[in-house]
Order: C-alpha cells, then sequence, then structure tokens
C-alpha cells in the first residue's frame, strides 16, 4: 500500500519594506488569493534563481576612533530612525565628498 505524503507548510518571518507588503496585498486581490501565503509561494514557484547574480561589494571590518560626543550622537541617530549605526556610517561616508572643500579641512 502506498503511502501519501502531505506537504507540510512551516511559518516564515521575514522583514520587508512597506512597499512590498502592498504589492502582495494588490497581488493577492488581483489574482483573487486568498493569503499573502498564497502570493509569496507563487512567487516562488515563478522566480528564476539559476538567472540572479547578486551585485555583492565585498566587505572588511575596520575599526576607526570616533569621539563621545559623536558615538552618542550616532546611536541616538540609529534608534530614532530604526537603523543600525553601521547602515548611518556606510551612508555617512558614501556622502562624503572625495575632494575637500576649498574651505580648510578639520583635523
Amino acid at each position: 500500500m502506498a503511502t501519501r505524503t502531505a506537504s507540510v507548510s512551516a511559518p516564515l518571518t521575514f522583514d520587508l519594506p512597506l512597499s512590498l507588503i502592498s504589492k502582495i496585498e494588490t497581488s493577492r486581490r488581483s489574482r483573487g488569493l486568498k493569503t499573502a501565503s498564497e502570493v509569496i509561494r507563487l512567487a516562488l514557484e515563478q522566480y528564476d534563481f539559476e538567472a540572479y547574480h547578486p551585485n555583492h561589494d565585498p566587505h572588511r571590518q575596520i575599526s576607526v576612533r570616533i569621539s563621545a560626543r559623536q558615538r552618542s550622537a550616532l546611536k541616538r541617530h540609529a534608534r530614532s530612525k530604526h537603523a543600525s549605526v553601521g547602515e548611518l556610517l556606510r551612508l555617512a561616508v558614501e556622502k562624503l565628498p572625495t575632494k575637500a572643500s576649498s574651505k580648510k579641512a578639520r583635523g
């Protein structure tokens, strides 16, 4: 006698930006699906993961010294923006002009 194997689902929790949550809801309604899980399962079935090639910028840890005032301000901004300290540090460095302005650089 053959036994039937039931497909068992398990919960998966992950963060999404609100724009994607909205897209899931819109897709759910337009396709007549009952749940967000159905939309996710459909997206996973249709996406070609073999064709995906992530663009990773290699990372390396560095250690720097900052003042207690800067550390405190950085932590405060991270809390208020719901962001990591690392995310804010990367943003600050990305926005820093490569060339110094004509004013004397701070030392």
